[in-house]
This record gives structure tokens, C-alpha cells and sequence, in this order.
């Protein structure tokens, strides 16, 4: 009860909030959900997409802190970005093996390639939302659509590497021809 009463006085007199590509309670809930997944057994290609969109979120709030910090610099955004996504690194280190395979063009191992497109998805389609809506003369389409178009966006890519996996190993793909 004493929480409940708690929580209604800090929202009756909260601030203004500033306005961050993500909130911090959907940035603990990809994180949490993450290892809630691979306990499922869920493929780790699926869980890479949202590794990889958890790893962006956390470079946007790092260009927050930098911001409000006062800390500018040339490239500081994109070096960030690029950091908090390296950090993927540290599985590989403490948990996984790094076993590249071919995938598409790349020679590259399935969990990092799908962390890499789960990162560069959450970017593109939240720069896709802030495209459209400038283009609907600065507001939303719909309630949540800031929400809903990146985890849209996440889902549709998570979908395809279920049922569509690009790990396949090569002795798989020359089977084919027997």
C-alpha cells in the first residue's frame, strides 16, 4: 500500500520529461527478456536481433548522458553507437564460440550477424519514424506509434530468422544437388 502511495505522489508531481529514442523501462525489459528467451530455448539468431536492438538502445542512452554531460565532440554519436554494439564481444569471450559461416555475402558467425541487423533495424526504423512523422507535421500517426514502429520492425526480422534461417551450414546448402 505504502508503494502505491509512493508511486501516485512522484507521477502527481513528476517533471518534464526529455525527450530519449527509448524509455528506460523498455531498454531493462529487452535486456531481461533476453536471457528469458535463451532459457526457452528460442534460436539465437532471433535472440541476436534483440540483443543487437538492446546493444543500440544503450548507445542512445549513452548519447544522453553525454549530452547532458556537455561532453561534444566529432563522431561522438556514431562512436558510441558502434561501442555499445562492440560489446556483443563479451559473449563471445566469456560464453559463445565464434564458428563463422556463409550467410548471403558475408563470412560471418549467425548470433553476431543477427546482432548487427537487430542494431542497424531499431536505428533505421526509429530515423523512419521521426521521417514520417515530420511528415504528418511533427505529430504521430497513432498513440505508442514511436513504440510500435521499431518493435514492428524488430518482430517482422525476428519472424523471417525463425522460419527463414540464413545459418545454414555449406554442407547443407551442396546437398541440394544429390
Amino acid at each position: 500500500m505504502a508503494c502505491i502511495l509512493i508511486l501516485m505522489f512522484v507521477t502527481a508531481f513528476s517533471f518534464n520529461a526529455w525527450a530519449n529514442p527509448a524509455c528506460a523501462v523498455c531498454t531493462i525489459a529487452v535486456g531481461a527478456s533476453l536471457e528469458i528467451a535463451r532459457q526457452f530455448g528460442v534460436d539465437d539468431s532471433v535472440v541476436g536481433v534483440w540483443a543487437g536492438a538492446f546493444l543500440a538502445l544503450l548507445g542512445y542512452w549513452c548519447i544522453v548522458w553525454f549530452d547532458k554531460k556537455g561532453w561534444n565532440f566529432k563522431g561522438r554519436d556514431v562512436l558510441l553507437i558502434a561501442l555499445s554494439v562492440a560489446m556483443i564481444g563479451f559473449m563471445y569471450v566469456s560464453k559463445m564460440t565464434y564458428e563463422p559461416i556463409s550467410i548471403l555475402i558475408f563470412y560471418i558467425d549467425p548470433f553476431l550477424f543477427s546482432v548487427i541487423v537487430g542494431a542497424l533495424a531499431l536505428i533505421y526504423s526509429s530515423k523512419f519514424y521521426q521521417w514520417m512523422k515530420a511528415r504528418n507535421g511533427g505529430h504521430a500517426h497513432f498513440p505508442f506509434e514511436k513504440v510500435f514502429v521499431p518493435v514492428a520492425a524488430l518482430a517482422l526480422i525476428s519472424t523471417w530468422f525463425y522460419y527463414n534461417p540464413l545459418c545454414a551450414r555449406a554442407d547443407d546448402l551442396l546437398n541440394f544437388m544429390e
